[in-house]
């Protein structure tokens, strides 16, 4: 699995940990928590809770520093799907 897949669904299981953000996420792209599950390894998902990061950037900065990246990584990452 490349790098950037791993990001990203690292990437949703911070979105997931969240009550908030998995709210935010559930409303805006209008998944549900079965099909978020079903999707991980999935290309659209993964672009998806990326690009609803990237939207926020309190949100984005937040995931980088959970995750132990640079914010620029989890954009490279949505990039790259």
């Amino acid at each position: 699995m490349p790098d950037h897949e791993v990001l990203a669904i690292s990437a949703i299981a911070h979105i997931a940990s969240d009550e908030n953000l998995l709210g935010r996420f559930i409303d805006l792209s209008g998944l549900d928590v079965p099909q978020l599950r079903s999707g991980l390894t999935d290309a659209g998902t993964q672009r998806a809770a990326l690009e609803f990061l990237a939207a926020h950037e309190p949100d984005l900065i937040r995931c980088a520093e959970v995750l132990l990246v640079d914010p620029a990584d989890l954009i490279r990452a949505r990039d790259a799907l």
